[in-house]
């Protein structure tokens, strides 16, 4: 059998080298590495800074937005809850016109046929004095009897109606 000695193996200079390596080049390669990890790191970290500053500033963002909608909401219900009453109150101001409009129409009315009636009742009262006053002149121009006397008062009293009648037209 042969043996082979361990300076012979090439397997043991492949071992002693890569440990010669890492003794010599370990430490540099260690800095070297730590400092790509960490430099990754402080990247990761800074843009996980970033994505929760963002985060923050949409939460922010979606609050202004959800209270400004509930502003709005308010505002609108408001508004509408004005117009509401505007409305109620300008139906019961138009129908309170209207009525106090129909109230004056009626008292015109009114006034109207009291002063139709008066004149009605002048105007017959000034036929009354006027066939009065022809049948008294007649009644005296003739020197009648008590019984002429009274078929002229009840010869003017079925006149009255014509008497008012030509009065009217004139």
């Amino acid at each position: 059998m042969h043996e082979e000695s361990f300076f012979t193996n090439p397997k043991n200079w492949v071992v002693v080298a890569f440990v010669l390596f890492f003794i010599l080049f370990g430490r540099q390669l260690w800095k070297a590495l730590a400092g790509l990890l960490d430099a990754r790191t402080a990247t990761v970290k800074a843009e996980l800074e970033e994505a929760s500053r963002l985060r923050r500033e949409a939460e922010a963002m979606l609050e202004d937005a959800e209270k400004q909608r509930t502003d709005a909401l308010a505002d609108a219900k408001a508004m509408i809850e004005r117009a509401r009453s505007e409305a109620t109150r300008l139906a019961s101001e138009a129908a309170a016109e209207a009525e106090a409009s129909a109230r004056r129409r009626e008292q015109m009315a009114i006034d109207r046929i009291a002063a139709a009636e008066k004149a009605a009742v002048d105007e017959v009262r000034l036929a009354a004095a006027d066939i009065a006053t022809t049948a008294a002149r007649e009644v005296i121009a003739e020197g009648l009897s008590a019984d002429a006397d009274s078929r002229l008062i009840d010869q003017a009293i079925t006149q009255l109606p014509s008497a008012l009648s030509a009065r009217r037209a004139a």
